[in-house]
């Protein structure tokens, strides 16, 4: 029997956004062991992977990514770890949407922590407390391009910002930063952008999280699971570890 679609969701896109545009059961980050308990409980019509926790708790794996392919459950990724592990298994099955997951696909050594942000607890919402490189990166390009910083000043700006750790990344603690390194030559272009990007910063993050449900919803057919590659799931020793720090090793993972 199958469910309805799911979706992890936290800091990307707000669920009474993300509500609006799909019909979908909403669930917090995805960690390890999240989609092998959707799978097990509930065959969805699709899982969509956009948010997810990790340093705190394993992330979600790429085998039970494979595990739930291999079901002919689709599984969808976008604007955070969902277009990461949508670009790492493209050629498995997992499909990916939106700008950063192309961007990834382009970029094979691309850091993972381009689209981390520190949270809230997801028991308080998870809200994002920082922000993320790339759309700090994507703000600072549009704002080359509208003439307000020259490619030079966008560029040192950028090196700032990704020598800052992810959880300290902060349009204002950017912008701080660049104010205490840069040269004092490009001060005015540096207050220009930190009062442009207030009003025009991009949430490149939003935009594909957004786009990719929107796209769902108006799915009344969703394309097959490709996954030849997959036909006969193998147990290894490495899912075997993955279930046993879950708490599921007590279930068959190779019954449907």
């Amino acid at each position: 029997m199958t469910s309805d679609n799911v979706v992890f969701i936290g800091p990307s896109l707000s669920l009474a956004e993300a509500s609006s545009y799909l019909d979908a059961r909403f669930l917090p980050p995805a960690e390890q062991g999240s989609v092998f308990r959707v799978v097990r409980a509930a065959k969805p019509r699709a899982i969509v992977l956009i948010d997810g926790i990790f340093a705190k708790v394993p992330a979600v794996r790429h085998k039970e990514i494979l595990w739930a392919l291999s079901r002919r459950v689709p599984v969808y990724g976008a604007a955070s770890i969902g277009a990461l592990r949508a670009a790492e298994l493209a050629p498995f099955g997992m499909r990916g949407h939106g700008l950063i997951y192309r961007w990834y696909r382009a970029t094979p050594l691309a850091d993972d922590d381009e689209v981390a942000v520190a949270m809230t607890p997801p028991e308080v919402g998870a809200q994002a407390l920082s922000d993320a490189l790339v759309n700090i990166r994507r703000t600072l390009q549009r704002a080359a391009a509208a003439g307000i910083i020259s490619i030079e000043v966008r560029r040192a700006l950028e090196a700032v910002a990704r020598s800052l750790h992810f959880t300290r990344r902060t349009y204002s603690g950017v912008f701080d930063e660049a104010r205490t390194i840069l040269p004092a030559s490009w001060q005015p272009q540096i207050e220009a952008v930190a009062c442009w990007a207030a009003d025009h910063a991009v949430d490149q993050k939003k935009a594909d999280a957004s786009a990719l449900l929107r796209w769902l919803s108006d799915q009344v057919d969703l394309p097959p699971v490709e996954t030849s590659a997959l036909e006969q799931f193998r147990m290894t020793e490495a899912w075997g570890a993955d279930l046993d720090a879950s708490g599921l090793y007590s279930v068959d993972p190779l019954q449907p």
